[in-house]
């Protein structure tokens, strides 16, 4: 599918554990299939053209998962942020967590600035990661940011200049995989006329054709944002 007409996709990356259940493996095992799928996804959709992805990796909820599966996915970004990061300056690609870094280790959070560093002038695509991403959380850190400026009277424009994902458009498209007919916190200051996708496919199932099939239910739409 050349020349997408979308600017931004969004996914929310459900159905790792359930993956795993089914084929009796670990969890973790799921996170790893999981990690496989998204870096296809991505590439895919840098392949086709899309200026910005944000995906759901770890949200401010998920730490009341057991430990074990918590320090599991943390030693995945870890790997992902040694072995990716020079694929993404070789394509262009720039590299944004977003979320609260404050409960992260202080390695952690060095390996985060780093890499957003190295690939801060990439410019063919930015890739959001959601790390302890909340999208409540997302809009309370926009308002205290503009309120320790001095802000009094605080605009929907100043908002949409503070949030995590402020350097790109919203999302024309949120993709969610698992089945699960909810946005669970996710940009949802963003997400106020992004058009849902909802698919039964797991994510660690989901395949460059899924995407194909989203973005043709997507083009069926017409977006009339309030008007007529």
């Amino acid at each position: 599918m050349p020349d997408c007409p979308l600017k931004h996709v969004a996914f929310i990356m459900d159905g790792n554990g359930r993956w795993a259940k089914k084929r009796r493996l670990p969890r973790e095992l799921g996170h790893k299939a999981g990690a496989d799928a998204f870096e296809r996804i991505v590439n895919y959709c840098y392949d086709i053209g899309v200026g910005a992805v944000t995906v759901y990796a770890f949200s401010t909820e998920n730490w009341k998962r057991p430990k074990r599966e918590v320090d599991a996915l943390f030693m995945l970004f870890t790997e992902f942020i040694d072995h990716y990061v020079e694929k993404l300056k070789h394509r262009s690609v720039r590299l944004i967590f977003i979320g609260d870094r404050e409960p992260f280790s202080e390695s952690f959070r060095k390996r985060i600035e780093n890499v957003e560093k190295k690939t801060e002038n990439n410019d063919k695509m930015i890739l959001y990661l959601g790390v302890n991403y909340g999208g409540r959380d997302d809009i309370c850190h926009a308002v205290n940011s503009l309120i320790a400026e001095g802000k009094t009277n605080i605009t929907e424009e100043d908002i949409s200049n503070r949030i995590y994902t402020s350097l790109s458009p919203d999302p024309d498209l949120i993709v969610r995989t698992g089945g699960e007919y909810r946005i669970s916190n996710f940009l949802i200051w963003q997400s106020a006329y992004s058009e849902l996708y909802i698919t039964d496919t797991l994510w660690p199932d989901m395949k460059e054709s899924d995407v194909d099939l989203a973005i043709q239910e997507f083009m069926k739409r017409e977006r009339r944002f309030g008007g007529l």
